[in-house]
């Protein structure tokens, strides 16, 4: 298939039927996850979707390399293509890069005051306006309502759309629905909220916000737990 086509038929399409259209430029989503499920892959899913449609994603990976970042976006990349039967793979591969920057709090610590300067310093000095920006750990135990403020008017202010993942722990608050919800106190800022948890054989995508939507869709769709695409789920029979 071509890149074009890749994209028409991706999950993320039902994905974004399911939440009304998507994120949407000027919100915050957050996928959340105890550790070890799939959130940094979730989020990559989501900018390679958004890098194949030549758009430009900033991937801050918080604790993490930049290296490891590029390897894991090559290596789901290679996923993407081999399943999809991708045409002129590496001429793809190029976009991809020449549309991404990443950038890592490894070594530094991260804070919501050096995410504003490194993306207001991206568009007016580097030329490189983003349509995404992808959070990767971001650190919402030791953030504050005010602060997580900042970054949904950051959304606002760049017109575009930040992704987020988010750690849960068993002992998290749980929501209405009883899901493992840390993030209730930030929800006014919030605008979808997807859990990722382990179901038989496969990692499950449960919706927890929509928007201002009361009836939540039910996601049809699946992490693979090996190649760590997203896929859709055949309802039960």
């Amino acid at each position: 298939m071509y890149r074009k086509e890749v994209n028409e038929r991706s999950p993320l399409r039902v994905f974004e039927r399911s939440i009304h259209g998507g994120l949407g430029r000027g919100n915050l989503g957050v996928v959340m996850s105890r550790a070890g499920i799939g959130k940094s892959a979730f989020l990559i899913d989501i900018g390679l979707d958004d890098l194949m449609r030549d758009r430009r994603v900033l991937h801050v990976a918080v604790n993490d390399s930049v290296e490891r970042v590029r390897a894991f976006y090559d290596e789901m990349f290679v996923e993407l293509a081999k399943s999809t039967h991708l045409e002129h793979p590496d001429e793809v591969r190029y976009m991809v890069e020449r549309n991404r920057h990443i950038h890592s709090y490894k070594d530094v610590q991260f804070s919501v005051d050096r995410l504003v300067t490194v993306v207001r310093f991206l568009k007016e000095h580097a030329d490189f306006p983003l349509d995404a920006v992808i959070v990767d750990n971001f650190p919402f135990a030791s953030t504050t309502t005010e602060e997580v403020g900042v970054v949904k008017n950051l959304a606002k202010e760049m017109n575009c759309e930040i992704w987020m993942s988010a750690l849960s722990h068993r002992d998290s608050e749980k929501n209405d629905m009883g899901f493992p919800d840390p993030l209730t106190k930030h929800d006014e800022f919030l605008s979808v909220k997807i859990y990722l948890k382990t179901e038989g054989d496969g990692i499950r995508l449960k919706l927890l916000k929509d928007h201002d939507n009361e009836d939540l869709s039910e996601l049809m769709l699946d992490l693979d737990p090996t190649t760590l695409l997203l896929k859709d789920r055949q309802p039960a029979s």
